[in-house]
């Protein structure tokens, strides 16, 4: 099935199916991840000024978010990166984050960097920053080494 054109908006997380989706992200990531490793924000965490969220729309269907955290000195972290079940395999991924990297570029970024789980669930999503040029990297800021946890970064 082919990928509709997205049309990317910087969020307000008001929307209730804005909400849904990030409610989902995070019951996925305690049902597959110890909470002591889970490192996924809330909502109230999002609605920070270091932080910017953006939702993807194919027509008036939410498909798909992400949010950069700046972290100072060019450094970028990609944060809440979901797609719907239903966009799944369709591309939408790879079209929110190339469009988050952009947005990093555009801000003067050095670096877009992550922290994503080590058991299969996340499989793809490992798959998919390789894919898109992100390389393994020890961890980052105040997180620690962890069996759980995996880090990534792009040099931009």
């Amino acid at each position: 099935m082919p990928l509709l054109s997205l049309r990317f908006e910087l969020d307000d997380l008001t929307r209730p199916e804005v909400v849904r989706i990030l409610e989902e992200h995070l019951e996925d990531m305690y049902a597959v991840t110890p909470a002591e490793s889970v490192h996924a924000l809330d909502l109230a965490a999002l609605k920070v000024p270091e932080i910017a969220f953006w939702s993807a729309w194919e027509g008036t269907e939410l498909v798909g978010c992400g949010a950069l955290k700046s972290l100072g000195e060019g450094d970028y972290e990609l944060k809440s990166m979901r797609t719907t079940a239903a966009a799944r395999g369709r591309g939408v991924a790879t079209a929110v984050l190339r469009h988050l990297i952009e947005q990093a570029r555009s801000q003067g970024g050095r670096r877009v960097l992550l922290e994503t789980g080590t058991e299969a669930f996340y499989e793809p999503a490992r798959r998919l920053y390789a894919g898109n040029g992100f390389t393994e990297r020890p961890p980052f800021g105040s997180y620690l080494l962890d069996p759980n946890s995996v880090f990534f970064e792009l040099s931009l």
